[in-house]
């Protein structure tokens, strides 16, 4: 009995925790039937596995970028950023830096009120907790849309761009799951390759997959 009402309380402050960090209501309510069914509410050490990720994870993704306000934004950055050298990349990457920390936010605000920041904060928010992070990147590794504000402006350095857009339109690269505190839960990053209607790679995107919550819906079904 006394193991009982430590797994209880254990999985009752796992979703004080959530509620608390403002996670949407679907994604506690689904933690609640956790509590009581017996669904399990992966630990710290205990990562779901990156198997999750299959076919069917990567087409959600794929299904949503065929929006064309994606194609239309990415084409347009790639065009407006074609000619710029390297080191006007790193200029800009580090304006953002520094306008996180400031009340003036002229490259951020900009990026974050385009059309398809819009759209990609949407897609976020309907994922009912499955998404909790998207961006999508131009040809340079530069972000051109953004579900929230993002540590930098560049992410060419980084394996989600040049495991991605470099290596063809086919190409995905999921990273290692990591555990986030604040909701107890594990996520991982799928990144892709963003391609026009013509298959011709324009840019990637990555996705922040919520592995606890993903891997509750498979139990489900």
């Amino acid at each position: 009995m006394s193991m009982f009402f430590g797994i209880f309380f254990d999985r009752a402050k796992a979703l004080f925790i959530w509620f608390k960090a403002g996670v949407g209501a679907s994604v506690c309510s689904s933690l609640v039937i956790a509590i009581f069914s017996g669904t399990p509410v992966y630990a710290e050490t205990q990562a779901p596995s990156k198997n999750l990720i299959d076919d069917a994870a990567v087409e959600i993704i794929r299904k949503w970028l065929e929006n064309a306000v994606v194609e239309i934004s990415i084409n347009a950055q790639n065009k407006k950023y074609a000619a710029i050298s390297q080191s006007e990349v790193d200029a800009l990457d580090k304006q953002w830096r520094a306008e996180r920390d400031k009340e003036d936010q002229p490259l951020i605000a900009t990026t974050l009120s385009s059309p398809l920041s819009n759209y990609l904060t949407q897609i976020q928010a309907g994922s009912g907790g499955l998404f909790t992070e998207i961006f999508i990147m131009d040809a340079k590794g530069l972000n051109v849309g953004q579900s929230a504000i993002t540590s930098d402006f560049w992410q060419g350095d980084e394996a989600k761009f040049s495991k991605t857009y470099p290596n063809g339109s086919d190409a995905i690269f999921v990273d290692d799951p990591e555990f986030h505190e604040a909701t107890k839960t594990w996520r991982t990053q799928v990144n892709l390759t963003v391609s026009d209607a013509g298959n011709k790679p324009i840019g990637a995107v990555t996705v922040e997959y919520n592995l606890t919550e993903l891997a509750r819906r498979r139990a489900d079904n």
